[in-house]
């Protein structure tokens, strides 16, 4: 008698909008860090262009967040129609 194989698990699907606030928090907590704390060190050393990467990373967090908003709408969407 041939074996049924083991039934494949669902993949995991998660509420996507909590990872981009948390990658827009941390660019934010890092460009604030380095510059209260960091300041001088970036001026004197020629790394001031490390804020603008911060801000950046935190400013591109926006249209990611609008994609991933979109994401967990079509999630819900998805799963209110099983």
């Amino acid at each position: 008698m041939p074996k049924q194989p083991p039934s494949r698990p669902e993949p995991l699907d998660p509420p996507m909008v909590p990872f981009a606030l948390a990658g827009m928090a941390a660019w934010a907590v890092a460009g604030l860090v380095l510059l209260v704390f960091f300041r001088d060190w970036l001026a004197t050393n020629d790394h001031r262009n490390w804020l603008w990467t911060c801000l950046a990373g935190f400013l591109w967090g926006f249209p990611g967040l609008a994609v991933m908003m979109r994401h967990d709408a079509n999630r819900r969407r998805r799963r209110a129609a099983r």
